[in-house]
């Protein structure tokens, strides 16, 4: 088997532009569908020609009079700047503003964000979720009839006894004193299945690099993704007797929106994120994207370096101030302790290349960041998926993120290989990628930290780690089964390539 291009120029149909790490609802013998994200029209005449930047500086005080004076003269404009890391963010129209103010006094890095002007040019094409249909809709909810205190849709979700939620959940559902925010493409929390459970104070639209605290702010668009929606629900979906069950249906979700129009993670918005949170009690973020418009960020590029620093600080920040930050691994099949990546889709707001990186210098942002959970996918016969990237000591944690059934095919009266979430306008329905198996150890890290409230990030992700069910490395790894190797595991069960620390485990999370 071929491992797919990358997150954005898949061979079974991931678009150029879509950053989310994981929508796969283009698996073999699954429906693909596209939708093109309306083009924003630039705001300004400047903004048809200017950047986006972050300025990294020393953190703790405002930014100096002379980096401000640097600033303004070389061409930029302040946006925000989040004094406690060090991170400016600017606009500029100047194609050598960076360049100049690296060699500003009190500069320690600086870099754009993009290569395509403020507002991005581009489109996003992005492939529909599979939605239940009426009659799948009322299969599932006669099967869960049969199951005293499941909802409708329960029956469904082999994703939750793969990691013994179903069996957690008849201890705790969970806190509501714990928060677990989707920093994602935003979440509808009109959904019968989010509503109960969503937490607006911890909610904001960071697209713009600064918060936009306007009601409803950080709802997708009906042209945009549905991914956030589809995240929230698999962590916190209500136990109420509509829909589906999430991981921890106790705890509160919000909605950190990042993505802009077009579908793209940009550092700035990122940064908010995570600042948002750290500023707002959040106990967990879920991060199932990686940072655009460059899957893999070289320290050697004085660009990129500045990207890696200012969402480093930033995620660093959240987790000091009590957050366990949570990231999908990714889904090229990549092993990311090999030594060198062939990367196709970066730039992905222009023209992407081909170049050759090497990724212990190279990171996937947020996703190989210290400090930052890394989870892989398996399906529903416990196995990696087939898209699922890995590597020894890069991985932390494994959950279901799901898979094509023609490689994994879940016990009835599950029918899917995918995972089932909800959708905006009051749906649900299936999507695939280590985008989904993120939530679900964001949710395992949300009940644990419900039944041990004081506990802290280091000591939630060790008790994650703890209680996840270790899982030896598939060898050979043959998932299509045509006789080849489709990658290599290394590692003792313990501690490998595929699995990491193991398989989540919501049980043992609620019972220590």
């Amino acid at each position: 088997m071929t491992a797919p291009l990358s997150r954005h120029r898949r061979a079974l149909a991931i678009p150029a532009g879509l950053a989310v790490a994981a929508s796969l609802a283009f698996l073999p013998g699954t429906p693909a569908a596209a939708t093109p994200a309306a083009e924003a029209a630039p705001s300004t005449a400047a903004d048809a020609t200017s950047l986006s930047y972050v300025v990294n500086v020393a953190s703790g005080h405002r930014p100096s009079a002379t980096v401000r004076r640097a600033i303004a003269k070389a061409g930029g404009t302040i946006v925000t700047s989040y004094d406690r890391i060090g991170v400016i963010v600017v606009h500029s129209a100047n194609p050598d503003f960076a360049k100049t103010v690296r060699k500003v006094r009190g500069v320690q890095s600086a870099g754009a964000t993009r290569t395509a002007p403020l507002p991005s040019a581009a489109t996003t094409d992005t492939g529909a979720p599979q939605v239940l249909d009426g009659e799948e809709l009322a299969a599932a909810k006669a099967a869960s009839a049969k199951a005293a205190g499941q909802d409708p849709l329960e029956s469904l979700q082999w994703d939750l006894p793969a990691i013994k939620a179903d069996k957690a959940h008849e201890k705790t559902l969970g806190s509501k004193k714990v928060t677990v925010a989707v920093i994602d493409t935003g979440v509808d929390d009109t959904h019968p299945d989010i509503a109960p459970n969503f937490d607006r104070q911890a909610s904001v639209n960071c697209v713009a690099g600064k918060p936009d605290t306007t009601d409803g702010a950080w709802r997708p668009s009906a042209a945009e993704s549905p991914h956030g929606t589809h995240v929230a629900g698999e962590i916190a979906a209500a136990k109420n007797g509509v829909g589906m069950t999430g991981v921890a249906p106790g705890v509160k979700v919000a909605g950190i929106k990042v993505s802009n129009p077009d579908g793209f993670f940009y550092t700035e918005a990122v940064v908010c994120g995570f600042m948002w949170a750290a500023e707002h009690g959040v106990d967990v973020t879920n991060n199932s994207y990686y940072t655009d418009p460059w899957y893999f960020n070289c320290k050697d590029d004085p660009d990129q370096k500045a990207l890696v620093e200012a969402v480093s600080r930033a995620s660093r920040y959240a987790e000091k101030k009590g957050a366990v930050n949570v990231a999908a691994a990714g889904n090229e099949n990549y092993d990311l302790t090999s030594d060198e990546i062939t990367d196709p889709s970066s730039p992905n707001d222009t023209t992407p290349g081909d170049r050759t990186v090497d990724p212990s210098k190279c990171l996937d942002i947020p996703t190989q960041l210290p400090g930052v959970v890394t989870v892989a996918a398996t399906g529903a016969k416990g196995l990696k998926s087939s898209f699922s990237n890995h590597g020894l000591g890069v991985i932390d944690i494994a959950a279901p993120g799901g898979d094509s059934t023609a490689y994994q095919t879940p016990e009835p009266p599950a029918t899917s290989g995918l995972i089932l979430g909800t959708l905006p306008g009051g749906k649900w329905g299936y999507m695939a990628g280590t985008s989904m198996a993120s939530p679900h150890v964001a949710g395992v890290a949300a009940l644990i930290k419900s039944t041990h409230p004081h506990a802290s990030p280091a000591m939630v992700k060790a008790l994650l780690y703890a209680e996840a069910d270790a899982t030896a490395c598939t060898k050979p790894y043959d998932i299509d089964g045509d006789g080849k190797v489709d990658a290599v595991c290394e590692g003792p069960k313990n501690r490998n390539g595929f699995y990491g620390w193991g398989m989540a485990d919501a049980l043992d999370a609620v019972t220590w």
